[in-house]
């Protein structure tokens, strides 16, 4: 798909020498398929500026981007790290490619300058952390892996994310939460469903936190887990714990 969209059009937009020179800035490198980097920036709620099946969107590349930057960051861990357990792992793999983090080193980018959006971040949490997904994905189709993890390492790791900090950060508020209900003999329970957002037509979901019945926390999320910690993290500062 997305080869024959590259070679029906060129270009999606008027390439100008602002995104030139802006996305080389970004990469630090100068593209071959500029093209690819265009549509990574595209999101879906903007697809029908450039198509009337409205195919132009950055969906299928931040898939792509999604599952190389796990893979890398696993590595990367794994490496850097030798003696410490899977739990660790997971835990910091999770804390660098979640929502924040990465919206947080996307705007850091500059990326949200060249995003293509009818939305903004406060109506779709994901918005620059999926668009980053997609240009790690487009990285990937114009250089091949070699450069993708040298961007992903040397760009994200060591200039945009302190590990150490990280380390210290704490993410597992469900578990924080849970702890303090049976501390306080609070009876927590989590109700979650899956939802079409009205908007960007994609799949999120919504988990909201009860403590007797009384909700106190609400999360979204692109999977359960991370929308119960969504949920956790604002019933705790409702809370006040």
């Amino acid at each position: 798909m997305l080869r024959s969209i590259s070679e029906r059009k060129r270009n999606f937009y008027p390439l100008d020498k602002h995104f030139k020179r802006q996305i080389k800035e970004i990469l630090g490198f100068k593209p071959k398929r500029y093209a690819v980097y265009q549509l990574a920036l595209i999101h879906k709620s903007a697809a029908s500026r450039f198509s009337k099946q409205n195919d132009i969107h950055n969906e299928r590349l931040e898939f792509l981007g999604d599952a190389i930057l796990d893979s890398v960051i696993a590595e990367h861990l794994y490496e850097s790290y030798p003696g410490r357990d899977e739990g660790f792992l997971t835990q910091m793999r999770s804390k660098i490619v979640n929502r924040e983090t990465l919206r947080n080193v996307a705007l850091t980018m500059g990326l949200d300058k060249l995003i293509v959006s009818n939305l903004t971040s406060d109506t779709h949490i994901g918005l620059y952390g999926d668009a980053l997904e997609a240009l790690i994905g487009a990285i990937y189709l114009d250089k091949g892996y070699g450069k993708v993890k040298r961007f992903i390492t040397q760009k994200l790791l060591q200039k945009h994310i302190n590990l150490n900090k990280l380390i210290e950060t704490e993410t597992d508020f469900k578990s924080r939460i849970i702890e303090w209900g049976q501390k306080n003999r609070k009876d927590i329970n989590f109700t979650s469903q899956e939802q079409v957002s009205a908007r960007t037509k994609k799949p999120v979901f919504v988990s909201h936190l009860l403590v007797f019945d009384e909700i106190v926390g609400m999360g979204m999320g692109k999977s359960k887990k991370e929308a119960e910690q969504n949920a956790s993290k604002q019933a705790i500062q409702m809370l006040g714990l």
